[in-house]
């Protein structure tokens, strides 16, 4: 049974606000894509990497008034014509490991077809960045894990600092500075609680609430806790888990919310709906809630913030259930398959 000093993936989830500076810097000195030379913004990526996008593809279209979208690595390979017009287009392409067969392919294929520029965000300097026209490489979010949780977090810190970049936002670029410091103090605050929530196992099931750029961060966690616990878990935007979903609550259910300033109030009261059906709420905002930030930093460059308390409470419950964190079952680090 593997206990919590020998869980790598709970040394790389404490250890991640170093790779979230080192994210900071190299978005910082990278390359900016020219936003006249494309007409359509795609990010891809495969499971978590997926996630990623669809955070990346909201916070991109939010930042810069660009129209952007995610698409799963293997549907853009085999499906491209779903998801790219004859636009010239700027490919987007995550990767922890850069060797993922789905998104190595696509890249492949979209620059064989000529269809635009590809710049890819990763934490190790493989295949796919062999293939980009501009690339970032955070070594430092590199993991043992298979579970990605620092590998995640770094690659959105450099995406949201690479957004910033692209829409001018020097302001909120200087503010991001400070997410490193800001969640390491935040992971102090919370562990405790996280730990108290993840080793409660009379609950069975969880839910994570999430809108806008949040609801690919919702995604995220959600696959933590199915990847780390083998718990009955799902991600749901904020209104929509009334429209059926909400009649799985009840006192063995923990709702977890991600909520922001801009709909403070709708998503409260979703919140506290959940609350009356019986299900504990686990609320994370910038104030005024069981996780509170206090950043300071613009919501739209604090996003990151939300994920180490949850990936520590996915860690802690794994450990309860006498499970391995960093081995979870039938899943490898890196899927390479033969197409």
């Amino acid at each position: 049974m593997t206990t919590l000093q020998e869980s790598a993936t709970y040394q790389e989830i404490k250890s991640q606000p170093e790779a979230w500076a080192q994210a900071m810097e190299v978005a910082r000195a990278a390359r900016v894509p020219d936003l006249r030379d494309y007409e359509q913004v795609v990010f891809t990526g495969c499971g978590s990497t997926y996630y990623l996008s669809l955070a990346s593809a909201a916070l991109f279209q939010e930042l810069t008034g660009r129209a952007a979208r995610a698409a799963p690595g293997g549907e853009l390979l085999l499906n491209s014509q779903v998801f790219l017009t004859g636009q010239r287009t700027l490919l987007v392409a995550l990767s922890r490991s850069g060797t993922t067969t789905e998104t190595v392919e696509a890249a492949k294929k979209f620059k064989a077809e000529q269809r635009g520029d590809l710049m890819v965000i990763s934490n190790d300097d493989q295949a796919l960045s062999r293939l980009a026209d501009g690339n970032i490489v955070i070594p430092k979010g590199r993991e043992e894990s298979v579970a990605q949780t620092r590998s995640f977090a770094s690659m959105f810190v450099a995406v949201s600092a690479l957004c910033a970049r692209m829409a001018a936002r020097d302001d909120l670029l200087s503010a991001m500075m400070g997410l490193p410091k800001i969640g390491a103090r935040l992971m102090e605050q919370t562990e405790s609680y996280a730990k108290e929530i993840g080793q409660d196992l009379r609950f069975d099931r969880f839910y994570f609430l999430g809108s806008g750029v949040r609801y690919g961060l919702a995604c995220e966690v959600n696959l933590k806790m199915k990847e780390m616990t083998l718990t009955h878990s799902e991600p749901f935007h904020f209104l929509e888990f009334r429209h059926g979903p909400m009649s799985m609550v009840n006192e063995k259910a923990v709702v977890v919310g991600m909520v922001s300033e801009k709909n403070l109030r709708q998503e409260r009261a979703v919140l506290n709906e959940m609350g009356l059906l019986g299900g504990k709420i686990v609320a994370l905002a910038e104030a005024d809630a069981d996780v509170s930030f206090h950043s300071r930093i613009p919501e739209i460059g604090r996003a990151v913030l939300y994920l180490p308390a949850l990936q520590l409470m996915a860690c802690y419950r794994s450990l309860a259930k006498g499970l391995s964190p960093d081995r979870p079952k039938n899943l490898t680090a890196v899927v390479q398959l033969e197409l």
